[in-house]
């Protein structure tokens, strides 16, 4: 099943929102897809990818700016950059 695109293009708008925070310090956050189950993928990118902070920046941020948005995302998971 595909996502709903209304709901793909709401996700994206938010992390549009969020991406110049990440980029003033030197990371990014890209896109990935979204599950069936409303779990937002997501790659976490620059300075974000290695980051010992990255995962409460996923989490305390992203998710939460993303949940707060969007209440019928459930959770937001970064996925490896292949």
């Amino acid at each position: 099943m595909v996502a709903n695109e209304e709901l793909v293009k709401k996700v994206k708008n938010v992390i549009e929102q969020i991406r110049p925070y990440l980029q003033a310090d030197g990371g990014d956050v890209e896109y990935v897809n979204i599950t069936e189950d409303n779990t937002v993928n997501i790659r976490l990118l620059g300075m974000c990818g290695n980051c010992p902070h990255s995962r409460m920046t996923l989490k305390n941020g992203i998710e939460a700016a993303v949940i707060r948005a969007l209440p019928e995302i459930k959770s937001v998971e970064s996925v490896a950059v292949e």
